[in-house]
């Protein structure tokens, strides 16, 4: 009788099938703050034109709308859907099984009850105040928890793997494991703990965790997905390894010290520190660049509306989003484009244009392996790249126009009015193209849990058949 060799690799099949319940509540609820996060920000727009449109109700003023559409786009949807990916890449790449499955799985429900805390919250008025920081501290510690339960499951996936060389994916996706609990606790010890910093200090560390969270590690999430499913969907190697070795490190050195602004009210050597970091990412930024090319040369794969398709134009649209950061960091620039639309341009291209696409892409080519069957509709696919594409354009270009007349007409009124009114047709075009995302992922989830129950169903009734014909 033969014997099983130990070092032989997990089917695929039976990796995927381990991660399905925790993928499954990750997405899901992703998915869903993604429509209301979208929705929100359709809101926030129409009450920045319209104030006296949802007068008689308070909660769906700009500040409070617009607070929850961000908190909900990075929290409710990039940071779960970052997670869920993540595992399911460690546990590829380490041809095992998910280790501790049923901790990201409680994590999941537990991140997805801080998000309806922190949403609740915010629109109520019981906020910390800051910028992407909008959530209490209730919240806060049910997110820290989630996250830390959901790392632990991901670190002992990844010491499981039998082949030692770590892969660009590796890099990236472990530190953005590490980064986001150093920064997100950090940011929350020292401004919404009951003994917070005072003074300008408040202002220092919350430019600080908006830059790291935002820039940073979605960057660090969106490249080290980038850089594990464009090979596996081209089937040539990563080109370039030194490359991403090189803009990996570079990333991380000077994307910690930039976005304190130009004007802001501090010491001169920290704007200027700040500034000097910004356009040094030229150097991470040529580097991802000539690993993008190098791999996408010579790939003959149609794109619109498949994985490779998101994945390819979410890796290219780091290099404009990372540009307009060291643009905006330029002091020539700066003097024009500073408190103006033009940064909230930069933010929203990051999130929507490079991170939300790349995390699309992935869950696009995720949910149907661990699902073992295709989406419900496959034709929602290409209709969401299309949406989402298009969404992006519509609703970043027209922003950017607007910070450039503001800044050359010195905050005129009425400057780039047009532009605003036209930027929010790219924000339905992006909620018409989640709603997809939901239906095809809600749909899905909603057929395995009846196959489910039919199952345990027979299963429980086959016994006392079989023992009836007996008697």
């Amino acid at each position: 009788m033969k014997t099983q060799d130990p070092r032989a690799k997990t089917p695929d099949a039976t990796i995927d099938a381990s991660c399905r319940l925790p993928l499954l509540v990750l997405f899901n609820g992703a998915a869903l703050w993604l429509v209301l996060g979208l929705a929100l920000s359709v809101i926030a727009s129409l009450t920045f034109h319209k104030p006296e449109i949802f007068a008689c109700c308070p909660m769906l003023s700009y500040g409070h709308a617009q607070a929850a559409a961000n908190d909900l786009l990075v929290y409710g949807f990039c940071v779960p859907a970052a997670l869920g990916v993540m595992l399911w890449i460690f546990a590829r790449l380490s041809q095992t099984e998910l280790v501790l499955s049923p901790l990201p799985f409680i994590a999941a429900h537990l991140w997805h009850l801080g998000v309806l805390v922190g949403l609740v919250a915010i629109l109520t008025g019981n906020t910390s105040g800051f910028a992407w920081l909008e959530f209490p501290r209730a919240s806060a510690m049910l997110l820290g928890v989630a996250f830390v339960l959901i790392a632990i499951s991901a670190v002992a996936t990844f010491g499981q793997r039998e082949e030692r060389e770590l892969y660009p994916s590796h890099w990236f996706l472990l530190a953005a494991l590490l980064w986001f609990p150093w920064i997100y606790s950090t940011a929350n010890l020292l401004l919404v703990t009951n003994w917070p910093v005072r003074g300008v200090a408040q202002s220092i560390v919350h430019w600080w965790f908006t830059n790291n969270f935002i820039f940073v590690w979605l960057a660090l999430v969106g490249l080290g997905v980038v850089f594990y499913l464009l090979p596996k969907l081209t089937g040539q190697p990563l080109r370039s390894k030194f490359y991403a070795l090189f803009a990996f490190w570079t990333l991380m050195f000077f994307g910690t010290w930039a976005g304190i602004p130009a004007g802001a009210p501090v010491p001169a050597w920290l704007p200027t520190l700040s500034q000097f970091a910004s356009m040094m990412l030229v150097i991470p930024i040529l580097a991802v660049a000539i690993v993008l090319v190098k791999t996408l040369r010579g790939a003959k794969l149609f794109c619109g509306g498949s994985t490779y398709g998101y994945i390819r134009l979410g890796g290219l649209m780091f290099l404009p989003s990372a540009v307009l950061l060291v643009a905006a960091a330029c002091p020539q620039y700066s003097r024009v484009l500073e408190f103006t639309w033009f940064g909230a341009a930069q933010v929203q291209l990051h999130i929507l244009g490079f991170g939300t696409i790349v995390l699309l892409g992935a869950i696009n080519e995720i949910v149907p392996l661990i699902m073992d069957k295709p989406l419900p509709f496959k034709k929602f696919v290409p209709w969401q790249f299309f949406l989402s594409v298009v969404g992006v354009a519509l609703f970043v270009i027209p922003l950017l126009i607007a910070g450039v007349q503001q800044g050359h007409s010195n905050f005129e009124p009425n400057a780039g009015k047009f532009w605003l009114k036209l930027s929010m047709g790219g924000l339905v075009l992006l909620l018409l193209g989640s709603l997809l995302l939901l239906t095809n992922l809600f749909l899905m989830t909603l057929k395995w849990k009846i196959a489910l129950v039919k199952t345990v169903a027979a299963a429980v009734v086959a016994p006392l058949e079989n023992s009836e014909v007996k008697s």
